[in-house]
């Protein structure tokens, strides 16, 4: 496996400056003392932490910054958090533009260690591909549905289109890749690789434990994905079509040979506002392909989903949300990776009317 770490160092005086604005803040926060010189890791999504918990094992001290429900699209480290980035050995990054707030936070705290983007673990070139042919079908579903309400909607549309000429009906911010890679089970098998690599690399004297724990782990969530794909399999392939909250959910669709009909915000981000244009689109696609129910996620408003749910004839399903951009509170259904995963193909299952097979014996004792 490959080396995903590199170093970053910031000037002595960005450092100094960060921490006398903490110590203005009266900002405390006690180091664990207990941790026997372990490596300290940050982690900037609540799917890295789990990940860098189960590869660490007891050789690392792990503080995630995001707390359980959070979403890394709209996150603002606390100065608390940032002290603990400060201290911190290595921090383990989603990247492809996903958790951009960390770069602010990494000149703020001063932080100087060894920086792990789990995204080079997962095939970017697919993920690439993948992401264009998404931006491609979206924006042939918004000229199809504009086209299909031109007379009934002529007037209200266009200052939009005209505000919106040169949009492709799909917000992608910096990145040309989807940053959502974890969606998909073996997708997030190389996220895993990417952890375990940069951990060994940062400390050599517990690769071993790094790499073995890596690959236990890696072997559940290809039986995750076995089962997945299953449970998808029963489900005739012309009813496997899926409105989302946001475009979060690409490559767990592809995995499973889902269509996607569309996502309530058209963006890699749960805080966009989409257009009438692209509202429209949407309802439009929803009956014409039969869509039966509406996802929520659990870091999104339902408000939205639940008019186009209205206009469309489709069920909202808002009261058993999808874990998508964030991981549930301790002792939740959606507490780990692996418990999110399941839950969300569950959820679907269900709504499409279908009973989920039982987990493999791996699984469920992983889970207990």
């Amino acid at each position: 496996m490959r080396t995903a770490s590199h170093r970053f160092t910031l000037s002595a005086a960005v450092a100094a400056l960060a921490a006398g604005s903490l110590a203005l803040a009266g900002c405390a926060v006690t180091p664990d003392d207990g941790d026997g010189g372990h490596l300290r890791v940050v982690t900037t999504t609540t799917q890295l932490t789990d990940f860098a918990r189960i590869v660490g094992g007891d050789d690392v001290t792990i503080s995630g910054l995001m707390a359980p429900g959070s979403s890394a699209h709209h996150f603002d480290p606390s100065p608390a958090e940032l002290l603990e980035l400060s201290r911190a050995d290595v921090l383990i990054v989603n990247g492809q533009g996903l958790d951009t707030y960390i770069d602010g936070a990494i000149e703020a705290s001063g932080f100087a260690g060894e920086i792990i983007d789990a995204s080079s673990g997962v095939d970017l070139v697919a993920a690439r591909a993948a992401t264009e042919r998404a931006a491609h079908e979206a924006e042939d579903a918004t000229e199809h549905a504009e086209h299909a309400h031109e007379d009934e909607h002529a007037d209200e549309h266009a200052a939009e289109e005209t505000a919106e000429e040169g949009h492709d009906g799909h917000d992608h911010g910096e990145s040309d890749v989807n940053p959502h890679l974890w969606t998909a089970p073996m997708m997030a098998a190389g996220m895993v690789d990417a952890v375990a690599d940069g951990l060994a690399a940062a400390d050599p004297e517990h690769a071993t434990g790094f790499q073995d724990r890596a690959e236990a782990y890696q072997q559940l969530l290809a039986d995750l994905d076995d089962w997945a794909a299953a449970q998808f399999a029963r489900v005739p392939p012309s009813e496997r079509i899926l409105v989302s909250g946001h475009d979060s959910l690409r490559y767990f669709l592809d995995a499973y040979e889902i269509a996607f009909a569309g996502s309530i915000l058209p963006s890699f981000e749960d805080n966009a506002e989409p257009s009438v244009a692209e509202i429209d689109a949407l309802v439009a696609k929803i009956q014409e392909q039969g869509v039966r129910a509406i996802f929520v996620e659990s870091t999104m408003n339902p408000k939205l989903a639940r008019t186009i749910a209205r206009e469309s004839g489709a069920t909202v399903i808002d009261s058993d949300t999808l874990a998508v951009d964030a991981l549930g509170v301790p002792g939740s259904d959606t507490d780990t990776y692996l418990a999110a995963t399941e839950h969300n193909v569950r959820v679907i299952l269900e709504a499409w009317g279908f009973t989920p097979d039982p987990l493999p014996e791996s699984l469920q004792e992983a889970l207990q």
